[in-house]
């Protein structure tokens, strides 16, 4: 934005401070409004046909909106992607406990990558890995949405859930 001497137009069309609409004035009269109000000029729509320039006080506006943004990032929710490894001959036990884990993570709201890691011949089982999958899922169904199907990717095979949006 600029302001001030620092625009460069011959005519601007004119808003004062209360948002009244003051009409098209050359920029040496809007200047002096500005100056008598002890105010800036300040440059709001410079692809208009002319110029809109607004009467306001220049520091505050952007004290102001960085409060708002600072406001703003302090609402985002950042989300992490957790990850849960698995083998494809996992007892019932050690699979409970990793869906709690899983459970913990969603209700975080955190994402979670489920990697079912295959070692030599396990490679010609996928189809465990794929039904060890299946079963998480089915046990998640009310917390949980697939984001991504299972798909194998090298010895890996990756799933990826998200938390259910209420």
């Amino acid at each position: 934005m600029r302001i001030n001497e620092e625009i460069r137009a011959k005519e601007v069309r004119l808003v004062s401070s209360d948002g009244e609409q003051l009409g098209i004035v050359p920029l040496k009269e809007a200047l002096r409004f500005a100056q008598e109000k002890d105010l800036d000029l300040v440059e709001v729509a410079p692809s208009a046909k002319p110029p809109v320039c607004r009467i306001m006080d220049y520091g505050k506006y952007k004290y102001e909106q960085s409060k708002r943004e600072k406001e703003a990032r302090k609402k985002q929710k950042i989300i992490n992607v957790k990850e849960i490894k698995l083998r494809p001959n996992i007892e019932a036990h050690d699979l409970v406990t990793k869906t709690n884990n899983i459970v913990r993570f969603l209700k975080d709201g955190d994402k979670v990558k489920v990697t079912v890691m295959f070692r030599g011949r396990e490679m010609a089982h996928t189809d465990l890995g794929k039904q060890l999958l299946d079963k998480v899922v089915d046990q998640l169904k009310d917390i949980t949405i697939v984001e991504r199907q299972p798909k194998v990717e090298g010895r890996n095979m990756v799933m990826i859930l998200a938390p259910k949006q209420d």
